[in-house]
């Protein structure tokens, strides 16, 4: 068997283009067979029809790139939730831009590793001025903000509280119900004190009970405060807040991982205001800035705040090299070798531009708005309340707790609709994350035709059982 060509070099796109031809061949013909948001039947269905159509992931003898290719994507796409069907709204699980995954593919191709120059010229200073522009985007007034690419948002709050912890020692993390689960991972992982969890009544912070821990407890402490949390796309009140942990002299994170793009939408970037007076804040553009994962950023205000991950290896940085201006990358992470994500968010960002990016912001909180409009207007269904970003929960008007799961598993199992679930002020809802631009006004009524069938089907089959 020949020794198969590699992906780099000059001859590389020459022996790239064939085999793309048939990965997108095979996208499309998975798709097809597919036909809906993700795979019917259900998890013993799909684990039998993936492992019988894939056949031996290790033969004793290759089958060849372009079978390979064409069997494994192929199952892979006809198995997959599809992020770009409009009926697959669960979870903040974006449908990546086309440009975005074009792009991601030349990194894939050139496959830079960045903790060292020598291995990632340009790549390196491409990161450092995307992370410059996109930390100047959080902290517009101050001279040196900074910023890190991450995995997503679990790895931006683990950095944001060992940083907090390298400034004060064991620091005391306070948060709010409402707080991502990754803060309360972060303590673990950093041997601090678990969190002091606070009330977060409808979804937000409550300032009286943060005013009252900020009081009572003592040492150094950080709060964590949310903008956009991952049950009702709830934001923060970030001012009170920030003016609370300023009279207290404790240290604010913010996690933004879901809200933060709103920055770039003049319409919608007030829901966020006070982002700027955070210590650190995370964001997170494979959610709500179509980027295949991963895409996640951890910014500051001062360039020196990211001081205390810095990590010598000699055998990657060297002192004389780094003295004869060679950068030192391994500061600019917690892991060692990682792939060149600033490329597909500073592609993105060059196409769109602040007025593109926005234009997609806009359509996707307006779909969010549509959706809530229709479902308070059908009596057979009930919202929460007015999504505040692209979140909108409900269920259907006279169903418990039980029904509402079962519509859901109901729904996955027939491959109609990937919907989320969200338990907030004692009941279990419906969870729909809107995060496809395209998303049509009838898209939507269909997807609530779908619930109210389902709803039909689980009550009249309940009744018949008892």
């Amino acid at each position: 068997m020949p020794i198969p060509p590699l992906a780099g070099g000059i001859a590389g796109p020459t022996h790239l283009r064939p085999l793309l031809d048939t990965v997108l061949t095979a996208l499309h013909d998975g798709a097809t067979r597919r036909d809906g948001p993700l795979p019917a039947g259900g998890p013993d269905t799909v684990t039998h029809h993936t492992h019988t159509t894939t056949g031996p992931l290790i033969p004793d003898h290759g089958t060849g790139a372009h079978h390979a290719l064409r069997t494994l994507v192929t199952a892979l796409t006809e198995g997959a939730a599809d992020p770009a069907h409009p009926h697959c709204a669960a979870h903040l699980h974006t449908p990546p831009l086309a440009l975005a995954a074009a792009a991601d593919l030349a990194a894939s191709a050139l496959n830079p590793s960045m903790d060292s120059w020598d291995q990632a010229p340009a790549a390196s200073a491409l990161e450092t001025a995307l992370t410059t522009a996109l930390a100047a985007e959080i902290y517009p007034h101050t001279p040196q903000p900074d910023a890190v690419v991450t995995t997503g948002g679990t790895e931006a709050n683990q950095i944001a509280l060992l940083l907090a912890r390298e400034r004060h020692g064991p620091i005391q993390t306070i948060c709010a119900a409402n707080t991502h689960h990754s803060i309360s991972r972060a303590t673990w992982i950093l041997g601090l004190p678990s969190p002091v969890v606070i009330p977060a009544p409808r979804g937000v912070m409550d300032p009286t009970a943060l005013h009252h821990a900020l009081t009572t407890l003592t040492g150094p402490l950080l709060v964590a405060a949310t903008a956009g949390t991952t049950d009702t796309g709830r934001i923060d009140p970030l001012h009170h807040i920030a003016d609370l942990t300023t009279t207290h002299g404790a240290d604010l994170h913010i996690d933004a991982a879901y809200g933060g793009p709103l920055l770039f939408s003049p319409t919608h970037r007030h829901l966020i205001d006070g982002l700027h007076r955070a210590h650190s804040v995370t964001l997170d553009l494979h959610k709500l800035g179509w980027q295949p994962a991963s895409a996640g950023i951890l910014a500051v205000p001062h360039h020196h705040d990211l001081a205390p991950l810095h990590h010598h290896a000699p055998y990657l940085n060297a002192d004389d090299d780094t003295d004869a201006g060679l950068p030192d990358l391994l500061g600019r992470s917690l892991r060692t070798t990682r792939r060149p994500d600033a490329l597909k968010i500073a592609v993105t960002l060059q196409a769109l531009g602040r007025d593109g990016l926005a234009d997609l912001i806009d359509r996707t909180i307006a779909a969010a708005h549509h959706l809530a409009d229709f479902i308070a207007r059908d009596p057979a269904l009930q919202l929460y309340d007015r999504p505040t970003i692209s979140t909108v929960l409900f269920r259907p008007t006279d169903a418990d707790d039980t029904t509402v799961a079962t519509i859901r598993r109901t729904l996955l199992t027939q491959g109609h609709a990937v919907l989320g679930r969200a338990h907030t002020d004692g009941r279990l809802w419906l969870k729909a994350t809107l995060l496809n631009p395209h998303t049509t006004a009838d898209d939507l009524r269909h997807l609530l035709a779908l619930i109210n069938r389902a709803h039909t089907t689980t009550t009249t089959e309940g009744s018949t059982h008892r």
